[in-house]
């Protein structure tokens, strides 16, 4: 059994993930970043309303990052080298 990851790295999966593939639907992101449906979609919520991520096209139903999503990856990849 793998250890419990902490919310910042759940969300420093995820939007690795989303970078990783530039765009990606919300299945295929929930799948790579090894979350069930109730766990990825709080977290994809927040990232959604917080501007941390966007829909790639409006009706495309892939997902990129904005800017703010690419500092946010930084500065938490940081803490992660920090910590780890």
């Amino acid at each position: 059994m793998g250890k419990d990851r902490s919310r910042w790295e759940i969300i420093l999966d995820i939007l690795y993930v989303i970078q990783k593939e530039k765009k990606i639907k919300k299945t295929r992101l929930m799948q790579m970043a090894y979350l069930d449906w109730r766990n990825f979609k709080k977290y994809f919520d927040y990232l959604l309303e917080e501007n941390f991520i966007r829909e790639s096209n409006p009706g495309s139903d892939s997902f990129s990052l904005t800017e703010d999503g690419v500092e946010l990856l930084d500065r938490l990849k940081k803490v992660n080298e920090l910590l780890n």
